[in-house]
C-alpha cells in the first residue's frame, strides 16, 4: 500500500511539472512537481529499494510525457506518440534508482538535482541527437529562476529547479536541523540569484544609441490542415507572397523580411514560377526577404533558408543543422519499418555545417529552423559567429491548434533572455511571434490566420556568460552528476559491509 502511494505521488509529480510548461506557464508547479518526486523517493517509515526507485522514476517521467507530447500523434496516430513517451521515461529509470540511494544519505537532496540534469543531457543528446525538446528549463520561462540563462542555459535553470524544489522538501522533512538549513539554502538562494540577475539584466528594447532593425515577420497560412498541406505547397507558397505584397501596402517600412520555414516548399533554384512569384514578393516590399525553401545540392536534399536581396538576388543560405529524427530523416529506415508504415512519411534531409548565421546586408542574423531552437548549440554558434539578432523560422501547421506552437515559443523566448538577443518567429500558420531580449512577446499572431508582425528590435554583440561558457558549465555539472551517482554507490556498498561485519561479530 505505502508503495503504491509512491507510484501516485509519481504520477502527480508528472502531471505537475506537465503543466508548468505553455501555454499553461504555472512555472511554481514544476519545482512542488518535482520536490513531489522527491518526497517519493525519500525513506519514510519504510525504504524503497533500487528497484522501486527504478519504477517510481519511470513513472513520473511517463506521466510528464504523456502529458506533454500528444501532438507527436496529432496526424500519425497514437502509437509512435506512446512509443516515443515510453522511450523518453527510459531515461528516468536510472534517475529514480539513484534518488533513492542519495535519499538514504546526509544532504543527499543537495546531489540529486546534478543526477537529475546528467540523464537530461543525456536523453537530449543520445541517440539520434537526442530530444532536447522535453527539457525542464522550459517551463520557467514566466518564473524568476528564466533570469539565471544568461549564466548557465538550459542546464543551470534546471538544476536550480529541482536544487529549489528538493531544498524545500528539506525544509519540512529533514528531522536534523543543519540539513533543514541546508534545504533553505538550496531553496532561497537561487531564488536570490536569479532576482538579482533579473534586476541587473540589460534593457529590453533599444536603448539610446543603440543600433537597431526594424523587421517584420510573414504568416501566411496553410489552405488546411493535416500532413498532406505540402501537396498544395503552391497555394502556401502564394499565400505568402500575397501576405508580402499587403506588407509593402501597409506602409510598414522593414529593413528585411523573414519568411517561415517550407514558406516555398517548391525549389525556386528549379522551379521558375517559383522563382518568380518570390522575385514579385522581394520586389514588391523592397528589402531583403529571408524565405524558407528546399533545395538540393550534391549532398543530397536540404531545408533551406535562403536570403534574397531585391538589388543582389538570392544571398546566403542556412542548412538546417539539427535535423528531427522521425520527421525530416529516418534512422534506421529498414529497421523501423518493420513496426510501423509510418517510417516512410518521414523525409530525407542531410544536415549543414554552418554556424548558423546569414548575412542580411549589414546585419548578421541567427537562424535556428524550427526543431532546432531546442537545440543549445544552434544559437550559441550563431551569437559566437557574431549574430546580432536572432530568427526561429518554423512550420507547425501539420500539429494543428495542439500544445506544440506554444511550448516552442516558450524556447524562443529562453533563447532571447539567454543570448541577450531580440528573436523574430516566423510560422507558417502560427503562432509567430516578435521577441524582445528580455524574453517578453511584443507582437504574437494567432494559430491559422494570414498575420504581418513589425517591430523596430535592438542590435547586440555582446557574449553572455552562457554563450561563452555555457558548454563547458554544462559538462561541469553533468561530471558532478555522475560523481553523485558514484559517491552513492560507494556509500551503498559501505552500508552493505558495515552490516555484514556487524552480523558477523553479533
Amino acid at each position: 500500500m505505502k508503495f503504491l502511494l509512491r507510484l501516485a505521488l509519481a504520477v502527480a509529480s508528472g502531471a505537475l511539472v506537465y503543466y508548468s510548461y505553455e501555454p499553461h506557464g504555472l512555472w511554481f508547479l514544476a519545482i512542488a512537481g518535482i520536490g513531489l518526486f522527491w518526497a517519493a523517493l525519500m525513506p519514510w517509515r519504510d525504504r524503497p529499494s533500487g528497484w522501486q526507485g527504478a519504477l517510481i522514476g519511470f513513472v513520473h517521467g511517463l506521466s510528464v510525457y504523456v502529458f506533454l507530447l500528444p501532438w507527436v500523434g496529432e496526424f500519425v496516430g497514437a502509437a509512435p506518440y506512446l512509443a516515443l513517451s515510453v522511450a523518453l521515461a527510459l531515461y528516468s529509470i536510472p534517475v529514480g534508482a539513484f534518488g533513492v540511494l542519495l535519499a538514504r544519505l546526509r544532504y543527499g537532496f543537495a546531489l540529486f538535482p546534478l543526477v537529475y540534469l546528467a540523464w537530461e543531457f543525456l536523453r537530449s543528446s543520445v541517440p539520434f541527437g537526442g530530444f532536447p525538446w522535453v527539457r525542464l528549463a522550459w517551463g520557467q520561462i514566466e518564473g524568476p529562476l528564466r533570469y539565471l540563462a544568461p549564466w548557465g542555459g538550459t542546464a543551470l535553470v534546471t538544476v536550480v529547479t529541482v536544487l529549489t524544489a528538493c531544498g524545500l522538501v528539506a525544509i519540512f522533512a529533514s528531522r536534523r536541523p543543519p540539513e533543514r538549513l541546508t534545504g533553505l539554502a538550496c531553496a532561497a538562494v537561487p531564488a536570490g540569484l536569479a532576482l538579482a540577475a533579473g534586476a541587473a539584466a540589460p534593457a529590453p528594447g533599444p536603448v539610446s544609441d543603440e543600433p537597431t532593425v526594424t523587421v517584420s515577420a510573414v504568416q501566411g497560412n496553410v489552405p488546411r490542415l493535416g500532413l498532406d498541406f505540402n501537396a498544395q505547397r503552391r497555394a502556401v507558397l502564394n499565400n505568402h507572397v500575397e501576405q508580402t505584397k499587403n506588407l509593402a501596402a501597409s506602409g510598414a517600412d522593414p529593413d528585411f523580411v523573414v519568411w517561415p520555414e517550407n514558406s516555398s516548399d517548391v525549389n525556386p533554384f528549379t522551379d521558375s514560377e517559383a522563382a518568380a512569384q518570390i522575385e514579385e514578393a522581394v520586389g514588391a516590399v523592397g528589402v531583403p526577404v529571408v524565405v524558407g525553401t528546399i533545395t538540393r545540392d550534391e549532398v543530397g536534399a536540404r531545408n533551406t533558408m535562403v536570403v534574397f536581396d531585391p538589388e543582389t538576388g538570392p544571398g546566403d543560405r542556412h542548412y538546417k543543422k539539427y535535423l528531427q529524427p522521425f520527421g525530416e530523416y529516418m534512422p534506421m529506415r529498414d529497421f523501423f519499418r518493420l513496426f510501423s508504415e509510418y517510417v516512410d512519411l518521414a523525409g530525407d534531409f542531410k544536415p549543414g555545417d554552418g554556424d548558423g548565421t546569414v548575412r542580411v546586408r549589414d546585419v548578421v542574423l541567427g537562424v535556428a529552423t524550427c526543431y532546432e531552437v531546442a537545440v543549445d548549440a544552434a544559437f550559441r554558434s550563431a551569437v559566437r559567429a557574431g549574430a546580432e539578432i536572432l530568427a526561429t523560422p518554423t512550420n507547425n501547421a501539420t500539429f494543428g491548434f495542439t500544445d506544440m506552437t506554444y511550448q516552442q515559443m516558450a524556447m524562443s523566448r529562453f533563447r532571447a533572455i539567454e543570448t541577450d538577443r531580440a528573436v523574430v518567429v516566423a510560422a507558417t500558420s502560427g503562432a509567430s511571434g516578435i521577441i524582445l531580449p528580455d524574453g517578453s512577446v511584443i507582437e504574437q499572431s494567432g494559430i491559422f490566420e494570414p498575420a504581418l508582425l513589425t517591430a523596430q528590435l535592438p542590435l547586440r554583440v555582446t557574449v553572455t556568460p552562457s554563450m561563452r561558457f555555457g558548454a563547458a558549465l554544462e559538462w561541469l555539472l553533468v561530471a558532478g552528476g555522475v560523481a553523485a551517482m558514484i559517491w552513492s554507490l560507494v556509500r551503498r556498498r559501505g552500508g552493505y559491509a558495515a552490516r555484514e561485519e556487524k552480523e558477523v561479530s553479533a
